[in-house]
């Protein structure tokens, strides 16, 4: 049985690094793959929430900065019980007021796009979360004189610009923060100049591939192929926007399809750059 948790006993506080494992074992609970190292790396990225009665931490709610322009807003935990929306009103309402006058971006599960759209967000687009046990695939590089290679320390002022255009807002923070975590990250090169890149990182189970940058499907492929055959066997998560044939195609490789998402924004959503794609996310809360 449920307890209640009356809202007259919760408080609200600025999310610290000493909550991180607290806001780990909600997400544990809540069934979320993250660990503990996950949560302390988004939390040095941005800023957060949380309610607290006097059991402790019992909810949670992040943001990040994107320039002057864009926020995203994520990692909302809230207890499952009647005064859940409550709790999740009011963490929220401290995260608006936090981002203050800017577009705002998340992704929403089906069940919460009631409440985000009360709060004036409008869906603009689906992601689809893949995960499973890779299955090694031919790398096939679609146009002559393209190489995959490592990131070098002279590509990541590249890839902040590459990244930045993708998503159509400022990334270089983020890609910064990124690279330094990851496990791995490489480059796709067309006659030595860079044209997409693709991270891989610890998280959850396993993996996370993400972002990976392109500018066309058949590029992002052959920079996916890169770590799914540098990595056969292991566990891995990749979240896509649901454009194209790249959700079939991960399902073929051994990522099957396990959630979708609503993407939303509180505002104008950024104007992507027509000739270079995000075909993966960074993260669900991160974008």
């Amino acid at each position: 049985m449920k307890k209640h948790i009356a809202n007259s006993n919760v408080k609200y506080r600025r999310f610290t690094a000493e909550d991180a494992a607290a806001a780990h074992a909600l997400s544990l609970a809540a069934g979320w793959p993250h660990r503990l190292a996950d949560w302390q790396f988004v939390q040095r990225l941005g800023a957060g929430f949380v309610a607290e009665s006097e059991e402790g931490v019992i909810g949670t709610a992040m943001c990040w900065g994107h320039g002057q322009q864009y926020a995203s807003l994520g990692m909302v935990i809230v207890p499952p019980d009647c005064q859940g929306q409550l709790i999740r009103r009011q963490l929220l309402s401290q995260v608006l007021t936090e981002i203050g006058d800017r577009t705002i971006l998340l992704s929403s599960s089906p069940q919460c796009l009631p409440l985000y759209e009360q709060l004036g967000f409008t869906p603009f687009g689906e992601v689809r979360q893949h995960q499973g046990t890779v299955i090694p695939s031919q790398i096939t590089l679609p146009v002559p004189g393209d190489r995959i290679r490592p990131i070098g320390a002279s590509d990541k002022i590249k890839i902040a610009a590459l990244s930045s255009r993708a998503a159509g807002m400022p990334r270089g923070t983020v890609m910064a923060a990124l690279l330094e975590a990851a496990e791995g990250g490489v480059v796709i090169e067309s006659y030595e100049q860079v044209v997409g890149c693709a991270v891989l990182r610890r998280f959850g189970q396993g993996y996370a591939i993400g972002p990976v940058i392109a500018p066309d499907i058949a590029r992002a492929k052959a920079l996916i192929s890169h770590w799914a055959g540098s990595h056969a066997g292991a566990f891995m998560r990749i979240d896509v926007a649901l454009t194209g044939d790249m959700s079939p195609w991960l399902s073929e490789v051994g990522l099957m399809p396990v959630r979708d998402v609503v993407t939303m924004a509180r505002g104008e959503p950024p104007l992507l750059d027509k000739n270079l794609h995000q075909y993966a996310m960074i993260n669900q809360a991160l974008g």
